[in-house]
């Protein structure tokens, strides 16, 4: 069985990147530098022409992954742009103050995105107990889970991946993502006998306008979807399928 690399992007140029390197799936947002906000409607549509299936992250905003009343509106309007842009599906997720999943407004979130595919996002890397969420998010009936394992990366979240994957038992897929780079993706494939897996697969890229920089239109250095590191990654991952 083939495994399947998902590229998160925030433009159109790192969409373009992805697509050219090889991956096999997207997730499209906006502002990668806070963990991914929903994508601006023209960029939908952009990425509605992709070849390969693209799923829209829906949070309105940085921060915690708690919403109230006015951010669960935004959302369901983002997931109606979603469905209108002919978008594959939605990344969605949300927390409660003590960190257990928002059950009842995912499941609202669910229901409205009926007919477009489901990611529950990290949100789950929150959770006090992962083992009880896992179990709520096959619940939800979510696609898959995009996770570090509840650590801030990938790797250090092996043994938690590893007993996800095993519990999951093929009623959810479990995504590891968060630090995964072409040197560590085959280690964390072979531990956690994952089928898909999720990257940035950018490098970092300094302003080439100071001028930019000093108004604070643009940051000194950002990272950016590299085609290079697109195509080594999906290497790295065929060595392992």
């Amino acid at each position: 069985m083939t495994i399947l690399l998902e590229v998160c992007v925030d433009s159109a140029a790192g969409l373009a990147a992805a697509i050219e390197g090889g991956a096999g799936r997207i997730e499209l947002c906006s502002a990668l530098e806070v963990g991914g906000l929903t994508p601006l409607p023209s960029l939908m549509r952009i990425a509605a022409r992709a070849p390969i299936p693209v799923y829209a992250m829906i949070r309105p905003h940085a921060g915690p992954f708690i919403f109230g009343r006015t951010d669960e509106e935004a959302m369901m309007l983002d997931i109606d742009a979603v469905r209108a842009a002919g978008l594959a599906g939605v990344v969605i997720g949300a927390n409660r103050p003590d960190g257990t999943l928002d059950m009842p407004l995912i499941h609202r979130l669910k229901a409205h995105a009926m007919g477009l595919g489901s990611t529950l996002h990290r949100a789950f890397d929150l959770v006090p107990d992962a083992d009880e969420a896992l179990e709520q998010a096959v619940e939800l009936g979510c696609e898959r889970i995009l996770t570090s394992g509840c650590a801030l990366k990938a790797p250090d979240g092996l043994e938690t991946l590893k007993r996800l994957s095993a519990k999951a038992a093929g009623r959810i897929s479990i995504m590891p993502g968060s630090g995964v780079r072409p040197a560590n993706v085959g280690a964390i494939l072979q531990a956690t006998g994952a089928r898909e897996v999720h990257g940035s697969c950018s490098s970092p890229i300094e302003s080439a306008d100071p001028r930019a920089v000093a108004f604070g239109f643009e940051a000194k250095s950002t990272n950016r979807t590299d085609v290079a590191v697109v195509r080594e990654m999906c290497g790295a991952i065929a060595a392992v399928g």
